[in-house]
């Protein structure tokens, strides 16, 4: 009986563990009559919730054909803080609303400075709210803000602002069971830069939706990058801490402004 008792537990436990982590829906219907902001409504309605956020991140990057994997855990203490570490804390990185730090061992160097690294990576201008809502499945610019038409196609609602501008072309594709966004879709025509972040999967983690499979691809005149992100473990409102010292004898990587 104490064997049987103990069973449960552990059975008990591992389902509620599969629970909290389960794939969500992705399939629902499309109704055409819901109006851009009935739709950005829904979606700021799915903003996950949360104080800390942990998890266990595999990335995949390719840029000429080489492609290099990363395991890296992640830490995030919403809108305050983002922090990556590599194993072994080979490389680690800080975010902050104020800056972007990061140190490489391999290589013996720092950067400690603004969002233009990140913003030349991805060929748009970011900021701290930019690059949380990108980990989060949420949009990159606050819609509200804005005025949009609203579309769809197959899979999911398509907003687009009811004025492109020349220097910016935005799509967002929702979902039409859970409303998160589906893709992210940004086009700079006069400086041939493209930018689509498509979020191929979320989880449910404590009742909260959490981006579970990312796909970035940024393309730049004939230049192309692919970043695969794998979000695992994933857990939610722990106490955690954000140790980052840059070691004194690291050399410092200075961006050269492009003329």
């Amino acid at each position: 009986m104490k064997y049987l008792k103990l069973s449960i537990l552990l059975l008990t436990a591992c389902l509620l563990s599969c629970k909290s982590a389960s794939r969500i829906n992705s399939s629902g219907e499309i109704n055409n009559k819901l109006s851009a902001k009935q739709i950005i409504k829904q979606n700021s309605k799915q903003e996950a919730q949360f104080n800390t956020l942990q998890a266990r991140v595999k990335i995949d990057y390719t840029q000429d054909l080489q492609e290099q994997s990363y395991s890296v855990n992640l830490r995030m203490e919403k809108d305050k803080t983002i922090w990556i570490s590599a194993t072994l804390g080979l490389a680690r990185a800080m975010i902050t609303p104020e800056s972007v730090r990061f140190y490489d061992k391999i290589n013996n160097q720092y950067f400690d400075g603004s969002y233009e690294l990140l913003s030349n990576l991805l060929g748009i201008d970011l900021n701290y709210k930019k690059v949380q809502n990108l980990l989060l499945g949420n949009p990159l610019f606050n819609l509200k803000q804005g005025s949009y038409i609203a579309s769809s196609n197959d899979n999911s609602y398509v907003l687009q602002p009811e004025n492109q501008s020349a220097l910016l072309e935005l799509f967002l594709l929702f979902n039409p069971a859970h409303f998160k966004v589906d893709s992210q879709q940004l086009a700079q025509p006069l400086d041939n830069r493209f930018l689509q972040i498509d979020y191929l999967a979320y989880q449910d983690i404590e009742d909260q939706i959490i981006p579970k499979n990312i796909k970035i691809i940024a393309v730049e005149n004939t230049d192309e990058a692919i970043i695969e992100m794998e979000y695992k473990s994933v857990s939610l409102n722990q106490d955690m801490r954000f140790p980052f010292k840059i070691p004194s004898s690291f050399k410092e990587i200075i961006l050269e402004n492009a003329e």
